[in-house]
């Protein structure tokens, strides 16, 4: 788009010869609707003015006399090579990604900029189409109805990255009152249109998760945060299915599925342990090595009876009992 804006400018007639300055201010009202210099700084400008002379050819000169930039070409135009699909394409879903975090303020600085590329896309490279922006729609993302807490990850991830403590009033689905937590915050956590927090429990000295949705007066202190010992994102979800890792060690389970169950379950596993070690005609057998958790329980009820575990008898009699509960609630 920047690219495009210079264009313009250099081939306009009421104003010949634009500088360096006055490109830049072009480009900062289009795209962001401010001549500030907030976001737009004159080596962007620089930047854009070689890329546009090496990959586009743009035969671009200054004038010393009239102290700005023309083309040596007066009927070149970069508007003569539009956008490829591919491109319309990549800023879509680009921009279709960023607007799930239009509620959130560091969105609002680049949300001016993006509703005019879209827009310039669907009014400018699509002219010939008359369909509604709704009808043009070709990818969507899943949505959650309710709160999921993402008013307050701006101000989290400002206190992770610079290290700082926070606290806040925390009430868990099983207790009827809040409490007070005192944390350093290290992971910002997306599951199931839900955010979380992991971070390490100044009092309980542990390393702990909670929802963003049931936080409240979050408090981000000036006392730099105690760092727990080499914390690992990947290493401490290793062996976790969903968002709960719990102090217990993980087991190797085992459980067969029937042959459509079996598709499902191969084309998207529970885990990345998942192994396939056993086929049939009529099902098919499975192991992975994850932590027993709620998230783990009710993925495997999730498939009603097409799913049987075998091992171990543990989780094997916990999934009996819910069902012969659910029973009761159905019989």
């Amino acid at each position: 788009m920047r690219f495009r804006i210079i264009d313009r400018c250099i081939r306009s007639e009421e104003r010949p010869f634009p500088s360096k300055e006055e490109l830049r201010l072009a480009c900062e009202e289009e795209l962001f609707g401010s001549i500030e210099r907030e976001h737009i700084c004159d080596s962007t400008i620089e930047k854009d003015l070689f890329a546009l002379r090496m990959e586009h050819d743009a035969p671009i000169l200054y004038s010393k006399r009239e102290k700005g930039y023309y083309y040596s070409d007066k009927n070149y135009s970069i508007d003569k090579g539009p956008l490829s699909s591919k491109d319309i394409d990549a800023l879509t879903v680009a921009a279709a990604t960023l607007s799930q975090f239009k509620g959130m303020d560091f969105y609002k600085e680049y949300g001016f900029a993006l509703d005019r590329i879209i827009n310039r896309i669907q009014n400018g490279e699509k002219a010939n189409s008359k369909q509604s922006n709704k009808d043009n729609e070709i990818i969507q993302f899943e949505t959650g109805f309710g709160n999921s807490g993402q008013e307050h990850i701006e101000l989290l991830l400002s206190a992770i990255q610079q290290k700082k403590e926070i606290w806040f009033d925390y009430q868990s689905f099983n207790s009827a009152t809040s409490k007070r937590r005192k944390t350093t915050p290290l992971l910002l956590k997306e599951y199931r249109n839900r955010w979380y927090l992991i971070c390490y429990d100044l009092v309980k000295e542990a390393i702990m998760t909670f929802g963003l949705d049931r936080m409240e007066n979050i408090e981000v202190s000036d006392l730099s945060a105690k760092q727990p010992n080499q914390f690992n994102p990947d290493f401490y979800f290793k062996h976790a299915v969903g968002i709960t890792v719990t102090s217990e060690q993980p087991v190797e389970i085992t459980f067969k599925a029937n042959t459509i169950a079996s598709k499902y379950l191969i084309s998207q596993p529970l885990h990345e342990s998942q192994q396939l070690i056993k086929e049939t005609k009529e099902y098919s057998t499975f192991n992975l090595f994850v932590l027993i958790t709620e998230e783990l329980v009710r993925a495997i009820l999730s498939y009603g009876g097409e799913i049987e575990i075998l091992e171990p008898s543990t989780l094997r009699n916990s999934i009996r009992d819910r069902i012969l509960r659910m029973k009761e609630v159905y019989s």
